[in-house]
């Protein structure tokens, strides 16, 4: 049974996913929507194209990277299935969706431990 706390958190990770999702792809169908788009490669490249931008794209990946390994690790340890589709659709939709999801599912799982 989960605490009171524990709910609210788990509300607030859902509330984080929620404005995530719109505020990662309403940016995302409209750079979709450009003519001069070619897909992943264009969008790789986008976020290259100042320092500004390179700079927040190399810290969303580097955190990636440590946000995949922890989802890993806490997966096997608490027993979540399904890490896996967390983590590909992180790069389909957005981490900052899919990691709070990741995280409501690791508070179930606390929860059920106890």
């Amino acid at each position: 049974m989960m605490t009171r706390n524990e709910k609210i958190l788990c509300g607030v990770y859902g509330a984080i996913a929620a404005i995530a999702l719109v505020a990662t792809w309403t940016h995302n169908l409209a750079f979709m929507a450009q003519p001069e788009n070619r897909g992943a490669t264009s969008f790789i490249l986008a976020l290259y194209v100042n320092h500004a931008s390179a700079s927040i794209a190399n810290d969303i990946l580097l955190y990636c990277l440590a946000g995949f390994i922890f989802m890993v690790h806490e997966a096997r340890r608490l027993g979540i299935r399904f890490v896996w589709l967390y983590i590909v659709l992180s790069m389909g939709i957005a981490v900052s969706v899919m990691f709070p999801l990741f995280l409501i599912a690791r508070q179930v799982a606390l929860a059920r431990q106890r």
